[in-house]
């Protein structure tokens, strides 16, 4: 998808377009994202907010940072447990009212021993850290545009079961389709709008009953805010007009998969360094490629934070728009790295990359300080990029490397890439694997045939996935 780099910047936390103050309302949810990538909360009667943000409420620490798509128990491998108390502590600056709870707010949390001590399982944390290694070394900022691909489904009742289907069978960018849902589409950009999360386009995707909305470019840790936010957005709305909205990797088999592709620029006092300012190979600056060029370099390690779920590696492969080759293109759509020349930028230049391999499985904390800190490996090591690919990476003749295609393919890379120790720590490293293990145990055991959508083969947990992303 095309980006303008134009888009404004808001700050975190400016959710609501009116200045009026908050007024009391009866809950407030306070949000995390966990390590399999469930948005989770706890709600609490909003007289108790002032308590909260001061002392936190207290969670195992199993609840907060061991607990995967399959069940509600610690996995096995991530020595965490329930013995413990660890807090979580509402960020106020990402407080916003609940466009269809009128008497709601919500407000994302960090992960703190105590307070003003953080723990060193904190996804927020560790994305902190890693944007200042890149502040403090390079006087660069991350910006960051999020696309979100999702199927919306009906309930229909077959043989006295319950099934859910999708709400339509257009294809791309089809006019009925977006017909068909446009009054679920509206409410979703109008309820965006009010908590002041910019949209750029909407649009119906290739999969049947797929639509993908296009969020505009902010400073990377607001990005993460709207992403989040508009999840949960998205899915409310599917509830309110009695449907439901999945972001789960592969929906079906027979569909194209839905990511949460990437868009990523650099700057510096307000302006974009990633796009060459002169002549240019690639129409990038030097501060670009070798910041693509760590994010290529680390890429099969990267996916063990980016692609955290069997089902991710269903849609990365070739000839449909997403990563399979480990290479990169200005403008290629096959390839997992694009560069992108969007409509005002000038001939022969780029104003940022995106990156393929990213979807609702994902900690967006996690999965973006990993290509963070990948793109501060290059600038350190001051890399070069290879020869771009041009057309489909599939049969373009060259020698290319493919990218893990399991879960298992990039738990083994991320073993032998000591980089990611630098800004996540052992204990979290550990928890993440023993996380990705468990997704694997449960939706790959090897005495069942790896087909995840026969009927007969796969079990409850792998239905119920649509629930749960």
């Amino acid at each position: 998808m095309e980006r303008c780099e134009s888009s404004s910047v808001g700050e975190e936390g400016n959710y609501n377009s009116s200045d009026e103050p908050f007024k009391p309302v009866p809950f407030v949810r306070i949000l995390w994202i966990d390590n399999s990538g469930i948005h989770r909360c706890r709600v609490i009667p909003r007289e108790r907010l002032s308590f909260v943000k001061k002392h936190g409420l207290g969670l195992s620490p199993a609840c907060l940072a061991a607990l995967s798509s399959v069940s509600n128990s610690p996995a096995e491998g991530t020595n965490l447990g329930f013995t413990g108390m660890i807090r979580i502590i509402p960020d106020l600056s990402t407080r916003c009212k609940i466009p269809w709870e009128k008497q709601q707010e919500m407000t994302l949390a960090d992960m703190c021993i105590e307070p003003d001590k953080p723990w060193e399982y904190c996804p927020r944390e560790v994305f902190r850290r890693v944007t200042k290694i890149l502040k403090d070394e390079f006087d660069l900022v991350v910006n960051v545009g999020f696309e979100i691909k999702f199927y919306l489904l009906k309930s229909v009742i077959k043989n006295g079961k319950e099934e859910w289907l999708p709400i339509d069978k257009t294809s791309y960018c089809s006019t009925s389709g977006f017909d068909v849902s446009s009054s679920i589409l509206e409410d979703i950009v109008t309820y965006l709008q009010t908590m002041n999360i910019t949209v750029e386009q909407v649009h119906a995707e290739t999969g049947k009953g797929q639509f993908e909305v296009v969020l505009g470019y902010a400073e990377a840790s607001t990005a993460i805010a709207s992403l989040i936010y508009a999840r949960e957005v998205i899915k409310s709305v599917a509830r309110q007009h009695g449907h439901m909205a999945t972001f789960v990797p592969k929906y079906a088999e027979d569909e194209d998969g839905s990511g949460s592709h990437v868009h990523i620029s650099l700057s510096r006092n307000g302006e974009n360094i990633f796009m060459a300012s002169g002549d240019s190979k690639y129409g990038m600056s030097k501060i670009g490629e070798s910041f693509v060029a760590g994010v290529l370099n680390h890429l099969p390690a990267i996916l063990a934070f980016t692609a955290t779920h069997p089902l991710s590696y269903e849609h990365l492969v070739p000839k449909t728009r997403n990563a399979a080759y480990l290479c990169w293109g200005k403008e290629n759509t096959e390839a997992p790295l694009r560069t992108a020349s969007p409509p005002g930028i000038a001939d022969d230049f780029v104003s940022h990359f995106e990156i393929k391999a990213f979807d609702a499985c994902t900690n967006p904390y996690i999965g973006l300080a990993s290509i963070i800190i990948s793109g501060v490996d290059g600038l350190r090591k001051d890399l070069n990029l290879p020869k771009p690919v041009e057309g489909d990476s599939d049969v373009s003749g060259e020698n290319l490397r493919s990218i893990p295609d399991s879960i298992s393919e990039s738990l083994i890379a991320l073993g032998e890439d000591t980089l990611f120790s630098e800004v996540m720590s052992e204990n979290l490293l550990t928890a993440i694997k023993g996380i990705r293990k468990m997704e694997v145990k449960n939706y790959c055991e090897p005495e069942r045939d790896y087909n995840f959508y026969d009927q007969q083969i796969y079990k409850d947990p792998l239905k119920d996935i649509i629930f749960k992303f």
